[in-house]
């Protein structure tokens, strides 16, 4: 299970069987590590899409990621035909519909057959209907949030921001799941102690700024143990997060400082914005994954590149091992 109540810290050097003794740094060595990683297998809802068979696709052919298909059969072989995919060997289950091909999937991740689950040509709501059903699904006890690893130039390490797709308005406790679920993203890629902030407008708490005082509020549970071994200070504000020279010339000592790790974002609006910056205006690429389930979910954005979907895919699958090692 991928939600915990208190986040366990895992043997680095064991989770990533000696092929690391650093934190995964960039999109590519993230791969790097995929590729010696056990394989994951995932169950692909609606796979006849050309750019959902591309993704796949190149995670399969690259080894990192193993698949099983489901969709309409003769769209699933159209599809992986116009993709150059080579899918002998491969399992597909023949679903006609969004709702039976969604179910299918979900089914597949309760039967072991496959360890996370990917949308494809299907409705994001059908999809995570499929997910979050309490009899069928695949639904944990915490918060699904999404978590979304940025490569940007720029910038010296990956940056892990949350929550772009998923929560609308979160309220205190959604985002205390929030940050719950992106340290564990953080110890999957190889980061034991994250450096995490929630990102304001003001780096000191004041009553008429809410977001302000509850990040205060957790840096106080941070303080007191509540998410793990991970190094929080908050309120930050963007610049002070991401850039030493901010924090130099605005004299704040903070070890957060020009180093963040990860950025929890007051609300979807505000995630977004800088989501859509990150990618369109600075160049960045990510992986992002839905946290929060039973499994790892892969719910891309039609804006997506190419790379990122293949990224998306890969950090899930580092997320599934990252997990699997947890339960050994």
């Amino acid at each position: 299970m991928l939600y915990f109540e208190s986040v366990t810290v895992l043997n680095r050097e064991s989770f990533l069987q000696g092929a690391s003794m650093e934190p995964i740094r960039s999109l590519e060595e993230m791969k790097i590590i995929a590729r010696k990683l056990p394989s994951k297998r995932v169950a692909v809802v609606r796979a006849d899409e050309v750019e959902t068979m591309g993704a796949i696709g190149s995670a399969v052919k690259d080894d990192m990621a193993d698949a099983v298909l489901i969709g309409p059969e003769k769209g699933i072989r159209e599809a992986a035909e116009k993709a150059g995919f080579d899918l002998n060997g491969v399992e597909i289950i023949h679903a006609e519909d969004d709702k039976t091909a969604s179910f299918k999937g979900v089914e597949v991740i309760r039967s072991g057959n496959a360890d996370l689950i990917m949308k494809g040509f299907v409705a994001s709501s059908t999809f995570l209907k499929a997910i979050l059903d309490r009899e069928k699904g695949i639904r944990g006890p915490g918060v699904l949030s999404h978590v979304a690893a940025f490569d940007v130039p720029g910038y010296h390490k990956l940056l892990i921001i949350t929550d772009a797709a998923m929560n609308i308005a979160p309220d205190y406790d959604q985002k205390v799941a929030m940050l719950k679920n992106a340290v564990i993203v953080a110890r999957a890629l190889g980061i034991e102690h994250p450096k995490s902030t929630y990102v304001c407008a003001k780096e000191v708490p004041y009553e008429k700024m809410p977001c302000t005082m509850e990040a205060a509020r957790m840096k106080e549970m941070a303080d007191a143990g509540e998410f793990g071994d991970i190094i929080f200070d908050a309120p930050l504000a963007m610049d002070l997060a991401v850039s030493s020279e901010a924090c130099r010339i605005k004299k704040i000592d903070t070890p957060v400082g020009g180093d963040a790790d990860i950025l929890v974002l007051p609300d979807i609006e505000a995630a977004n914005i800088l989501y859509k910056s990150l990618i369109f205006i600075s160049g960045g690429e990510l992986g992002a994954v839905i946290m929060g389930a039973n499994n790892p979910v892969v719910l891309t954005s039609r804006a997506d590149s190419a790379e990122s979907k293949l990224c998306s895919i890969v950090l899930s699958t580092v997320v599934a091992n990252y997990s699997a090692e947890g339960r050994d």
